[in-house]
């Protein structure tokens, strides 16, 4: 049994007559009244629990950000006419802030209600129990009950990179497009023939086109196609750091959405792989407009999880994947610790087969720390920044010396940064 606000008014009411007239009789016969009221109001209400639920998400999966409906559908198996209040329950993530709607529902009908999702958190968002109040005739009482009705929105991640790629992909037909490349890279694919302009490279000439022709004539060249990139999300427990308001894998996830979205368009093949000590997501063979959603889909689920990483494991997953040359992006941190023990000793055999990237978030608070100079305190808290600063500096520049490209950025910086080191090794012939 439930209690209304009319209830505790009644009660009120009758306070006041006994404090009137305060005697045993007047108490007994005010306790009589209003536990006999809410008793009669319970009777007559209708049972919450006759009522069939049913729950259905629209959309099924939603972007990070966007807006999804829960819409309950109830229909009232009592003999009498429900009045009350239904409560859509989500977890908190979900974002369903207004999930309470009145109900007047006669005996035999059915009735839908719809809850706005705004969720704040990629991943599966599970609902709770749909809670059914019944009020009686009068509003003093009534009945509750909890019943349990399955529910899942999937929240794919934001991809709010999203926005760089068209000048990235600008950036890219500049490169398929242009006359010539001034240097030519090892790998990069012949084009075409072309009469020689002022500015060409000269170490472009087809002497033997020139001579059949009697004019200059240069080689063209195309960036490579048909390429292999291998994506590799670190999930360990560095991952779970965060980094302004969210954890540092997600940066990683917006870097490889961006650059896979890149590639593709690049016409080179894409794989991507989210790993610890066990594979948590796997994307290979999509291609065209079905790598994204396939992408969205597998990483959405994707946590950090809270154990060390296995870097000789995860360099048998990437020969597993690829044996040929490719472009291996290794989304993880710079931190000293974490390097030295796990990514430095495997960098050099991955670096001497294939071409590697090493890409880390950076924290945009230390930047924050490096400038404070307000009290003793923040002198103190500027040299630990600036320290921890040179300690990154120095692993990126031991990893450079290995072999692979570092990139470090903030959350927001990291996705185009990664974008644009892709662009400049494909200039230069070198996936």
């Amino acid at each position: 049994m439930i209690l209304t606000w009319r209830a505790l008014a009644l009660a009120g009411v009758l306070t006041v007559a006994v404090l009137v007239a305060p005697t045993a009789a007047t108490v007994l016969v005010a306790a009589v009244v209003v536990v006999g009221a809410c008793a009669v109001d319970v009777a007559l209400a209708a049972s919450p629990r006759d009522v069939v639920l049913a729950r259905e998400v629209l959309p099924a999966a939603v972007r990070l950000g966007g807006t999804a409906r829960s819409v309950l559908t109830l229909r009232n198996g009592s003999p009498r006419t429900l009045h009350g209040v239904v409560r859509d329950a989500w977890v908190p993530s979900a974002g369903a802030d207004d999930n309470r709607h009145p109900l007047a529902l006669p005996a035999g009908e059915a009735v839908r209600a719809a809850t706005r999702l705004v969720p704040t958190r990629r991943g599966d968002r599970q609902a709770g129990a749909v809670t059914v109040r019944a009020l009686g005739p009068l509003r003093l009482a009534g009945r509750q009950a909890s019943l349990p009705v399955r529910g899942r929105l999937r929240v794919l991640p934001e991809f709010a990179s999203r926005k760089h790629l068209p000048s990235r992909l600008a950036r890219l037909r500049e490169l398929d497009g242009r006359a010539t490349v001034q240097v030519r890279g090892e790998g990069t694919e012949f084009d075409s023939l072309r009469e020689y302009v002022i500015g060409d490279d000269v170490r472009s000439i087809d002497w033997r086109a020139t001579a059949r022709r009697g004019d200059v004539v240069v080689r063209t060249w195309r960036p490579e196609r048909d390429r292999r990139v291998v994506v590799v999300l670190d999930t360990s427990r560095t991952s779970a750091a965060r980094v302004g308001d969210q954890p540092r894998l997600d940066a990683g996830i917006e870097a490889a959405l961006l650059l896979a979205a890149l590639a593709s368009h690049a016409g080179d093949r894409v794989d991507v792989l989210a790993y610890d000590r066990t594979v948590r997501a796997r994307v290979r063979g999509a291609s065209g407009t079905r790598l994204l959603p396939a992408l969205a889909e597998a990483l959405a689920t994707v946590e950090p999880e809270l154990v060390e990483a296995d870097w000789a494991g995860l360099v048998g997953q990437v020969r597993a994947l690829v044996s040929q040359r490719a472009l291996v992006v290794l989304v993880t941190t710079l931190d000293p610790a974490a390097v030295e023990t796990g990514l430095l000793p495997v960098v050099g055999p991955l670096a001497a087969r294939h071409q590697v990237l090493v890409a880390s978030v950076a924290d945009p608070e230390l930047d924050a720390l490096r400038t404070a100079r307000d009290s003793s305190a923040d002198v103190y808290d500027a040299a630990a920044a600036e320290r921890v600063g040179l300690e990154r500096a120095a692993v990126a520049g031991i990893l450079r010396q290995r072999g692979p490209e570092v990139v470090e950025a903030g959350p927001d910086e990291l996705a185009p940064r990664v974008a644009d080191t892709y662009l400049a090794l494909k200039a230069a012939g070198r996936l």
